[in-house]
């Protein structure tokens, strides 16, 4: 059986603020990152960085965004 190298990916969470009435759009924030990890794949490091999420936005998931990029 072989065994799958570790791959080096860099990812961020982001908040993506709902628009207020004085807004045109909502505003962007980073909460955790930039973090360079080694992983198998994607999807593994989705896993570990949903893990970082705070708990203040664990109600408001949909508001979470996590990018990945591979190297």
């Amino acid at each position: 059986m072989s065994e799958k190298r570790g791959k080096l990916f860099e990812y961020v969470l982001l908040h993506h603020a709902p628009k207020k009435k004085d807004e045109e759009r909502g505003r962007t924030h980073l909460l955790y990152g930039p973090m360079t990890i080694i992983a198998r794949d994607e999807r593994e490091v989705g896993i570990r960085a949903a893990t970082e999420i705070p708990a203040a936005y664990l109600d408001k998931l949909d508001e979470v965004e996590i990018l990945i990029r591979p190297f």
